[in-house]
């Protein structure tokens, strides 16, 4: 006599996926993420340069030259009244030593013609260093 432990219906296959298993990995796996993310994110302590402003100082010896708007070169306050003026006038500078060096000032809205033969007069007149002076850039913008 044998038993029958099960029916019929239950011995067909069961064509669904079970998706408890799936939610339950993507749940621990976006735990995991959101566990590890901001730690990922953190960078190494490093200490950054602070913004430097080095003041210019105008030594004695130091020749500043303004080109104006109109192409007028002016040594400190006096008029430069042509280039080979300004050549000679930087010759004898140029012989001293320390050599002093050349601060040209230019204004914004003059031609670079004008302060090119300023360069170019200092180059003939053996001058080694030239700088230009310009304003400093608004804070915050």
């Amino acid at each position: 006599m044998g038993m029958n432990v099960g029916s019929s219906a239950e011995d067909d296959v069961v064509s669904t996926i079970n998706t408890t298993p799936l939610v339950d990995v993507m749940l621990v796996l976006l735990i995991i993420f959101l566990i590890t993310i901001p730690v990922a994110t953190q960078t190494m302590t490093v200490s950054l340069p602070k913004e430097t402003n080095v003041v210019r100082q105008t030594k004695p010896e130091n020749i500043e030259l303004s080109v104006t708007q109109g192409g007028e070169v002016y040594w400190n306050t006096t008029l430069v009244p042509d280039t080979e003026a300004l050549v000679a006038r930087l010759k004898t500078e140029s012989v001293k030593n320390p050599q002093p060096e050349v601060h040209i000032r230019g204004d914004s809205k003059a031609r670079y013609e004008s302060v090119g033969r300023v360069m170019v007069a200092s180059q003939r007149a053996g001058i080694a260093k030239i700088s230009f002076v310009t304003e400093p850039p608004a804070r915050g913008g």
